[in-house]
């Protein structure tokens, strides 16, 4: 009987990349190889890594190197491998295989191949695949969640963004797969569900001819899951459909996070973003309006190319004004294959730093302001950790979405990966503290 080498997966980047990596996970495992959380106990190490800004690249190449160190097998997998491809094979002569973005599902194939002793590059130029509810899937993060990729790729052509490149147009999940894989994590015992795609507010679009996210939340809400989340939702798809189907469905949580990047008009035309500046200001009064309870996420890109002092106060005020719960902010990162790394007028870095600073010093009242408000309140909160050491809960309230907002640390019994009601007694900038009720 022919052994089968032991394989590790190395996760790098973001959930979209995660799912990429629990498939591979399943279909090794169900072709009957050993997947060892030890890297250094495993044959092959899988780097599933991610190419979207130079801080990522540099975190995926220092990983590839000490394995490359350890004299390990690796197999390069994900959007450096779409990215760079035979750049990656002559600089990292220990990698066996590179694996793209739209291959994934191969992988059982490409280690065979390995085996064999070939050097296989299996990078798709056509990326056309996006995964079912019929591909195996082990979930690699809190048993209590879920990410749920329901279309993959974007349409979209934003100046300083490569993921069209590196991930393709977008492809979306038929609503009857969505809804059986949601149906499947059920089963499994999952509270919350996140659903994921580049665009979500632009879910459908590719295979009905029209957006139908309202539609998908609707046939969600059938499902017995708990939350519902809704990650990255562009304001433009933010329909009175879409609204009344969050507004309506119990399960789904009134939480959006939404990529503005900017609030000025001149930098969003740069951006190749101009439908934008013309709704912001609207859009997110409408919501406000139309989702009294809603929690509002926003990101932003700050020192973009031709940024001037005028245009970042313009974002301030933005900013100031519109009170959102949690802000994330960026520097401008020029990318290669992308057009804002030929504009003119690049700033340097320490004044992005500058910029970055100053606005997320702006936005921390503000945090804590909206986190003082659910102080006295009593919310559900899912709990997900417990301190070892001092016994004490930590979960999250529906404000909070998984790893870019805060936590709430709990006193009182509960079981781990439950949703029991807490009476909110303080709040600081980030997080929230309460009793068990």
């Amino acid at each position: 009987m022919i052994t089968k080498p032991s394989i590790a997966i190395s996760h790098l980047g973001c959930e979209k990349n995660r799912i990429d990596s629990e498939h591979m996970i399943g279909l090794l495992v169900e072709a009957g190889f050993h997947v060892d959380a030890d890297e250094e106990l495993a044959d092959y190490v899988i780097v599933n890594t991610c190419s979207f800004i130079e801080d990522a690249r540099a975190e995926s190449v220092r990983t590839l190197v000490e394995l490359a160190e350890a004299d390990k097998k690796i197999v390069i997998s994900g959007c450096m491998a779409q990215h760079f491809q035979e750049q990656l094979l002559e600089e990292i002569p220990e990698a066996v295989a590179l694996v793209g973005t739209g291959d994934y599902h191969k992988i059982v194939d490409v280690i065979n191949r390995a085996e064999q002793g070939e050097i296989v590059k299996e990078v798709s130029t056509e990326l056309s695949y996006i995964a079912d509810e019929t591909v195996p899937r082990y979930r690699t993060t809190n048993q209590a969640i879920a990410y749920l990729r329901v279309a993959e790729g974007c349409d979209y052509r934003c100046a300083f963004c490569i993921i069209p490149h590196l991930r393709g147009d977008q492809r979306s999940r038929p609503i009857e797969s969505i809804v059986a894989e949601a149906k499947q994590l059920a089963a499994q015992g999952v509270q919350e569900i996140i659903l994921i795609s580049q665009i979500t507010t632009n879910y459908g679009k590719d295979i009905y001819g029209k957006p139908k996210l309202a539609e998908l939340l609707i046939a969600l809400g059938e499902v017995d899951i708990p939350w519902i989340r809704i990650h990255y939702a562009y304001p433009t798809g933010l329909t009175p459909a879409v609204i009344k189907a969050m507004r309506e469905t119990p399960n789904v949580i009134p939480y959006l996070d939404l990529p503005l990047q900017h609030s000025h008009p001149e930098i969003l035309r740069a951006m190749n973003r101009p439908w934008q500046g013309r709704v912001n200001d609207e859009i997110i009064e409408n919501l406000k309006t139309a989702l009294p309870d809603a929690i509002l996420r926003t990101t932003f890109i700050v020192g973009f190319p031709g940024e001037t002092e005028e245009h970042f106060q313009h974002l301030v005020e933005f900013v100031k004004r519109h009170e959102f719960d949690h802000v994330g902010v960026f520097t401008f990162s020029p990318e290669e294959g992308t057009p804002a790394i030929d504009l003119p007028n690049q700033l340097p870095q320490s004044v992005k730093d500058a910029r970055r600073d100053a606005l997320m010093e702006i936005q921390q009242p503000i945090a804590a302001r909206r986190n003082e408000t659910c102080v006295g309140q009593t919310v559900d909160v899912l709990i997900e950790q417990e301190n070892p050491t001092t016994g004490e809960l930590i979960g999250r309230t529906p404000r909070f979405a998984p790893d870019v907002d805060g936590l709430i640390y709990v006193e009182g019994e509960a079981s781990l990966g439950t949703i029991v009601p807490v009476q909110i007694t303080a709040a600081d900038i980030y997080d929230l503290y309460g009793t068990v009720v």
